[in-house]
């Protein structure tokens, strides 16, 4: 399962011991917060690549094997090689069942397709967050927020007070955005386009009666030279 993983203890330190333990297919990490200390540990990489993909280790507490304990953990920081795919460091934070955290969890939109928006206005919908800060306790952390647009109108928008959120949750904006913008519906741009495109064709139909009358004057002088 994606929400569990096993870590080996590690006790050789600095870049180049990092460095030779990455030469083994190995990465470097640590565990911090709780009452305990800090705690080196090391994974394997290619079963933690495969486990970063998945979108449940980034937002869900997490449950580590370290020799014969198990801890929940949560997910804090990866770093990845500039242009390489490898991970260089990654790190995790014990979780306090009593204590509340703060968590970045994805946003999914449901029922857009059923939307107002969509069914009778043929609307663009633009998802403006794709993320969201939460705060509650760890039995509480949802995996993801869902932003229902069954109601989204041509031209309206979703706010965060529009959002329903699980029970004990609560949403973190720093600084004034505190009303974020989840998404909005617009009109298609193709409706945009046809209504320019009637003032081109009269300017059009404008400058070719201009010319009639030109044409029309050209002729008599035509045949007057004939004459």
């Amino acid at each position: 399962m994606a929400t569990e993983f096993t870590a080996f203890a590690r006790t050789a330190q600095g870049s180049s011991a990092s460095r030779r333990l990455r030469n083994t297919a190995k990465v470097p990490g640590i565990v911090y917060g709780g009452e305990a200390k800090p705690e080196l540990i090391e994974l394997d990489h290619n079963a933690l690549w495969h486990a970063l993909k998945k979108e449940d280790f980034h937002s869900s507490i997490l449950t580590m094997t370290l020799g014969s304990a198990k801890s929940q953990v949560l997910l804090r920081d990866v770093q990845y090689h500039p242009f390489k795919q490898l991970i260089q460091h990654i790190d995790f934070q014990r979780v306090d069942a009593n204590k509340k955290l703060h968590m970045k969890v994805p946003v999914h939109f449901v029922n857009q397709e059923i939307s107002p928006a969509v069914k009778l206005s043929a609307a663009i919908v633009n998802h403006v967050l794709n993320e969201v800060e939460v705060a509650c306790l760890p039995k509480d952390l949802p995996r993801f927020i869902d932003v229902d647009l069954k109601d989204l109108k041509s031209g309206d928008s979703v706010h965060a007070a529009d959002v329903k959120l699980p029970a004990g949750v609560s949403l973190v904006f720093h600084g004034r955005n505190k009303d974020a913008v989840f998404a909005t519906a617009s009109v298609v741009a193709e409706e945009a386009a046809t209504d320019g495109a009637a003032p081109v064709a009269a300017a059009e139909v404008a400058a070719s009666k201009q010319k009639a009358p030109a044409a029309a004057a050209a002729a008599p002088a035509k045949d007057a030279k004939k004459k």
